[in-house]
């Protein structure tokens, strides 16, 4: 579910039939002092973030510098082969100000609440067992770390608040911009459905009921209502690779709608702060090749979306700054052997030009 971090303007051309303008006007993002840029045929100009190992899943605070994300960490447990697992970790897109936020356990998926001074994260820091390794596997839904709990802290790892004591897994969470609410993924009995709560983790209350359908990386649109999120059916996982399909649903539960519509995966959606399109991710036909793309909301079956990574291996877990400039993801791409999910690292594209920034 989870198995997937210029100097000059960049003029684009976009698809026929796009909601999306190019401005010429738009000012490129600062590159990190010391950082390499590519430029990759067909892909804007991007780099990686320096300073940083191991890491995955990041995404931008209300600043649109400072990210979180999972970073591989000698004082995490141990998990699948062996290796160090990953623990809750802030720092700059340029590899500065790194704070550790959590300093024991396993942790998963993790975000800013927009006032820039709260953080919630996925942890088994309090259900660590006796063996000193991770129990269960983050990205195999069959096994998922049972009694992953969620936590809130200040922005320094202090102040550390449990929202949720069960033997469920919970994780995949997010805070609305408003931020007024909280959704998460849930899985009681191998079924995992969307749940709300208010910010500070009471009145939580179920909003998906599906037996077959499997949701999860729910993640608020800009009017803190609408939901977008992924969800695969639990009949059809032994196909390779699994179909995913991506909805909108309303915080209430209501209005559920597909936003994808083809029978392939459809994996890890993101939303823009324009409120009008998202990141995503899609295997190329055929291949091993996982590349992100950028949808747009409501768009119908006939809209062709636009790839944005070009790099053979593993692009995934898209995400954007606030102010639509900035494009964080996770790849493989510096890893000559390209081992699958393996030596991830995070990468920063501008996207400046896309006119994908709040309106």
């Amino acid at each position: 579910m989870r198995p997937m971090r210029n100097r000059f303007l960049v003029v684009v051309t976009l698809l026929a039939g796009s909601a999306l303008t190019a401005c010429a006007a738009t000012t490129a993002v600062r590159v990190p002092k010391g950082a390499a840029v590519s430029t990759l045929p067909g892909e804007l100009p991007s780099w990686q973030i320096p300073n940083m190992g191991e890491a995955a899943e990041a995404y931008y605070g209300p600043d649109s510098l400072h990210l979180i994300a999972q970073v591989q960490n000698s004082k995490a447990m141990l998990g699948r082969r062996d290796h160090a697992g990953f623990l809750t970790t802030t720092f700059t897109d340029a590899g500065t100000d790194i704070t550790l936020i959590n300093d024991k356990g396993y942790d998963a998926c993790s975000y800013f609440f927009p006032d820039g001074k709260h953080l919630i994260w996925t942890s088994v820091r309090d259900k660590m067992g006796t063996s000193g390794k991770l129990e269960g596997d983050w990205s195999d839904w069959q096994h998922y770390p049972q009694g992953a709990e969620l936590y809130i802290s200040d922005r320094q790892g202090g102040h550390v608040k449990r929202l949720t004591n069960n033997d469920y897994y919970e994780a995949e969470v997010t805070v609305s911009p408003d931020g007024k609410w909280i959704v998460f993924g849930r899985q009681i009995k191998g079924n995992m459905d969307l749940w709300i709560m208010n910010a500070d983790g009471t009145g939580e209350h179920q909003i998906t009921f599906t037996e077959d359908w499997q949701e999860g990386a729910p993640y608020f649109l800009p009017d803190s209502n609408t939901i977008l999120f992924r969800a695969w059916k639990a009949s059809e996982y032994g196909q390779r690779p699994t179909p995913m399909t991506i909805f909108t649903i309303k915080r209430d539960g209501s209005d559920l709608k597909e936003q994808t519509h083809t029978h392939e995966m459809n994996w890890a959606p993101y939303p823009t702060p324009d409120g009008k399109h998202f990141l995503y991710v899609r295997i190329e036909p055929g291949s091993n090749n996982w590349e992100v793309y950028l949808g747009e909301i409501d768009a119908g079956p006939d809209m062709k979306p636009r790839r944005l990574t070009f790099s053979n291996g593993f692009d995934g877990f898209p995400s954007i700054s606030p102010d639509g400039r900035k494009m964080v993801w996770t790849t493989n791409r510096s890893d000559a052997k390209k081992a699958f999910m393996q030596n991830l690292r995070l990468h920063v594209m501008d996207v400046s030009s896309l006119g994908l920034g709040p309106k």
